[in-house]
């Protein structure tokens, strides 16, 4: 079999093999072992499930007990008390209570005493554009959140700028 033969393919025997190249000494040689590969992928497998178990947009199917309140209970659409979600929630919600009264204060700086008694201020929404956009990009979102709160009037359901420069914005309070 060690032997050459014309056109036959050459056969090695074990002497005629080279040994191993030796490995420098400042290598690392990784061994892993089948079972250690098994047992890795497991416990990444298991990981996986429960983190899916979690998540709202997995397709799993989740059982009830950890299913959220039903459309119609208590805390329903509401994140969970103590989680980041509500705590930035919360945060949110103070900051934007901060704008509106913020807005509020500039019309009361730059707007003109209107009514009988001038008890009433008002500001053309060109003249409060120009004045609070260096304080905040968002005074139409401002405006619209201080109008649901009861706080400001003024007609119509959006103000676009250079369009609506001559709409009244009153204060209500």
């Amino acid at each position: 079999m060690g032997t050459k033969h014309q056109g036959a393919p050459t056969m090695q025997t074990e002497t005629d093999v080279p040994p191993p190249a030796p490995l420098p000494d400042d290598s690392t040689v990784c061994v892993v072992s089948v079972k250690g590969l098994k047992e890795n992928w497991q416990k990444w497998s298991d990981e996986r499930l429960e983190y899916q178990k979690h998540n709202p947009f997995s397709q799993d199917a989740r059982p009830a007990a950890t299913a959220g309140p039903q459309r119609g209970q208590d805390g329903y659409g509401r994140p969970l008390q103590g989680s980041m979600t509500e705590q930035r929630g919360k945060d949110a919600h103070t900051h934007i209570g901060r704008e509106v009264q913020e807005l509020c204060e500039v019309i009361r700086s730059i707007g003109e005493a209107r009514g009988r008694d001038g008890a009433v201020i008002a500001v053309e929404f060109g003249k409060l554009f120009e004045h609070y956009v260096t304080i905040s990009n968002k005074v139409v979102g401002i405006l619209l959140r201080a109008r649901k709160q009861g706080l400001v009037h003024f007609e119509g359901e959006m103000l676009w700028q250079g369009q609506d420069d001559r709409v009244i914005i009153t204060l209500l309070q």
